[in-house]
């Protein structure tokens, strides 16, 4: 086993599939699962075995010919490796309600993650407590991430507001973006941003609808007369 595996050396779909294996084994490891072959995750997951032993090769060698992955060792060993067992922070900046969405969700704390610090240009909104967390003057955002060496930002902006919010992150140490505005951010190369397009994600659904021919989307006699 490397001890050494990083998660740049990991190809980005493998990095997404090996979380996808981790929560597969989060749940066979609930239910006293010893062990599990790549072909019963495969049919679980709807993935091809080969391409699920492919990628756990990045975990290190694991798995028993006939006999399958110790469930309870491999789920330790991609915890490690994607960084799941480590305690982090993070800002999150724009409390509309997608916003108070992400700040709610209980799963974060699964994967060591707390919203520490909450901001907003609204002046209706700072001062408001969330929970333990006060809603503060995006004027503070800087400021709050060197004093509490927070290294990951969550943005749920407008787009035009996206942009001059990334630059006072990275001016203040914040070391990746979690960005949810409709806007390609200009960052520098050791800032890691994962963009989340709600638009992009509806589009590309939209289009798949239209070419499966969903019996759903075509007017009936009666909605013609």
């Amino acid at each position: 086993m490397d001890g050494g595996i990083g998660l740049r050396k990991i190809p980005k779909p493998a990095l997404e599939r090996l979380f996808i294996y981790y929560r597969l084994l989060l749940a066979a490891d609930k239910n006293g699962e010893p062990v599990i072959s790549s072909v019963e995750m495969g049919r679980r997951l709807d993935l091809d075995p080969a391409q699920i032993r492919k990628d756990l090769t990045y975990c290190g060698e694991f798995g028993k010919p006939r006999i399958g992955y110790r469930v309870d060792r491999l789920k330790d060993e991609l915890k490690r490796i994607l960084g799941l067992g480590e305690e982090k922070q993070a800002v999150l900046i724009g409390v509309g309600r997608l916003g108070m969405a992400i700040y709610s969700y209980p799963g974060f704390a699964n994967f060591g993650l707390e919203i520490t610090g909450l901001f907003d240009v609204d002046p209706t909104k700072v001062g408001l407590n969330l929970g333990k967390t006060t809603i503060r003057n995006i004027s503070e955002l800087g400021q709050f991430i060197k004093e509490k060496r927070v290294p990951l930002g969550i943005m749920t902006v407008p787009a035009a507001d996206a942009q001059a919010v990334a630059d006072t992150m990275v001016a203040a140490g914040i070391c990746a973006i979690w960005n949810f505005a409709p806007v390609t951010l200009k960052v520098p190369d050791n800032i890691n941003v994962r963009n989340e397009d709600l638009a992009v994600g509806l589009a590309t659904l939209s289009f798949q609808l239209l070419q499966s021919g969903c019996p759903y989307l075509q007017k009936n006699d009666s909605e013609n007369d």
